[in-house]
């Protein structure tokens, strides 16, 4: 499968995962699709996330990600995806109050990103349900722990 991942690295006073990784969840939510597929992801800190998550949903504060898939009316199908944005702070203290290593929690806001750009969702009980399930299944298969059981303590 052909990607193209672009990321872009708004915020960086912290560790963020390398491109390697970046791509390898990627490649896992997109499972056995075939491409060419194009995906933006920008890693910011919270006041450009806030922002976003007040602009384009109306919400106040910031957000761990935020998934823009591309609608655009073109004369030719194109291999975009959407753009992803991620906030790097909150993702950190998501983990942290979660006590979810940083890597596991990173793939699951990729791999959480990835799906709602592929047309999934969770509003209604249903439709959360499947995406979790899938959720559960990708990082399973990348060797990350269930995203949606607390753990006590840190591995």
């Amino acid at each position: 499968m052909a990607i193209l991942v672009d990321i872009q690295r708004a915020w960086t006073l912290q560790e963020t995962p390398g491109a390697a990784s970046i791509e390898s969840w990627v490649n896992a939510a997109l499972g056995n699709r075939t491409g060419p597929f194009e995906l933006n992801i920008r890693i910011v800190d919270q006041q450009e996330s806030a922002q976003l998550n007040f602009q384009y949903r109306g919400k106040e504060g910031p957000t761990n990600v935020l998934s823009f898939p591309f609608d655009a009316v073109t004369p030719e199908p194109m291999p975009i995806l959407g753009d992803l944005v991620i906030c790097g702070p909150v993702v950190l203290e998501e983990a942290k109050e979660q006590n979810k290593k940083n890597d596991a929690h990173w793939a699951h806001m990729v791999v959480h990103g990835v799906l709602h750009l592929l047309g999934y969702d969770h509003c209604v009980d249903n439709e959360a349900k499947e995406m979790e399930t899938l959720e559960r299944a990708i990082l399973r298969g990348l060797n990350y722990p269930d995203p949606y059981i607390e753990i006590t303590e840190h591995n």
